[in-house]
């Protein structure tokens, strides 16, 4: 955990949060130097981020994780995790018709043996040919022209990050917070395929490899490259910027990355939390993709406030909230839980 691996996983999901991406500034702070955003452990784990196996003609549709953090990541943590496959599912979908949920459990320890966090997460394992030409999820919304927005509405998408409120160093109390309380929108996109490299620079990507190295990638795995336009064999990760491949799987265009999605379900709430909060638990579903071109507004509310048993002078607060896209279509919904101080602890 790197200061710079800290800091381009950050910049990926558009987090410009000091305590993550200042020393100088976490230097002040409670933790006594910069800490990882809650989400990095991502970039830690192939497993947890969806690296789930090759199966012939099979993809693997990320779709979401449930996560508890225990442990701040510091600054030059060296991160080992422990990992198993912890359960099998079938489904019948309108993406695919019959998919396979696929759910891995992952520990994060680090160099002292202390553990980090722990989560599950699951992928969705679908027949490529199936959900391109027989899939229905996608049906109304592929017949439709592309997204193009008028230079006004594009104002009022921005307006949102121009209004983006950080709290950090200002101390948000257990006792300032009440159910029904809401939690600042946040967006993220309009979506463009630069967005979704720039989330791969600073995770690191499960496939994408160049020149001499991906070319021993799929020397060693044959059955991982998959021709493009060219002839030329290359990674299924390409759905992410390539809108051919994309729709060979079933989807509507290139898409965003599952945990970039939930990475911006955390950043919804540390945002609000503030330096001296603690995100102690998240929950995340994946409802649809985001095609380029969407924008996806982030919403939520305080629905439970509870002393934390286990750490006098803090409490609990529970928080729900969820993504929809600028046609109000259900992108994702999660759940979270923010440890906060007490006044006078």
């Amino acid at each position: 955990a790197t200061r710079d691996n800290i800091r381009h996983y950050a910049h990926g999901i558009g987090d410009d949060n000091p305590l993550w991406c200042d020393p100088d500034y976490a230097a002040g702070t409670a933790q006594g130097g910069m800490v990882a955003l809650p989400s990095f452990l991502f970039s830690t784990s192939r497993i947890i981020s969806g690296y789930v196996g090759g199966l012939p003609g099979v993809h693997a549709m990320w779709a979401g994780a449930d996560w508890t953090w225990h442990k701040w990541v510091k600054r030059n943590d060296e991160i080992r995790t422990e990992s198993h496959l912890k359960e099998l599912i079938e489904h019948d979908t309108r993406f695919s018709g019959r998919a396979v949920q696929q759910i891995y459990h992952v520990d994060f320890y680090n160099q002292d043996g202390d553990k980090l966090a722990e989560a599950d997460s699951w992928c969705f394992r679908t027949e490529r040919d199936t959900a391109r030409e027989l899939g229905t999820k996608y049906k109304d919304l592929k017949a439709k022209p592309a997204q193009r927005y008028t230079d006004e509405e594009l104002t009022d998408i921005y307006r949102h990050y121009a209004e983006e409120q950080v709290r950090g160093a200002e101390t948000r109390y257990f006792e300032d917070v009440a159910v029904g309380d809401e939690i600042p929108t946040m967006v993220k996109g309009p979506m463009t395929v630069t967005g979704f490299i720039a989330y791969a620079q600073g995770w690191g990507g499960l496939y994408i490899r160049a020149n001499k190295l991906n070319w021993k990638q799929i020397h060693a795995h044959p059955g991982l490259g998959i021709p493009n336009k060219f002839n030329i064999p290359d990674c299924p990760e390409r759905v992410h910027w390539e809108n051919e491949m994309a729709t060979a799987v079933g989807a509507p265009g290139a898409y965003d990355y599952g945990p970039e999605r939930c990475s911006w379900m955390t950043h919804h709430l540390t945002n609000w939390m503030g330096d001296d909060g603690f995100l102690v638990h998240v929950e995340n579903k994946i409802r649809r993709h985001n095609p380029e071109g969407d924008a996806l507004f982030i919403k939520g509310s305080v629905t439970d406030v509870r002393d934390d048993a286990d750490n006098p002078g803090f409490g609990l607060v529970d928080i729900a909230h969820e993504a929809r896209n600028q046609g109000d279509e259900l992108s994702i919904i999660g759940t979270g839980t923010v440890r906060l101080p007490k006044r006078g602890s």
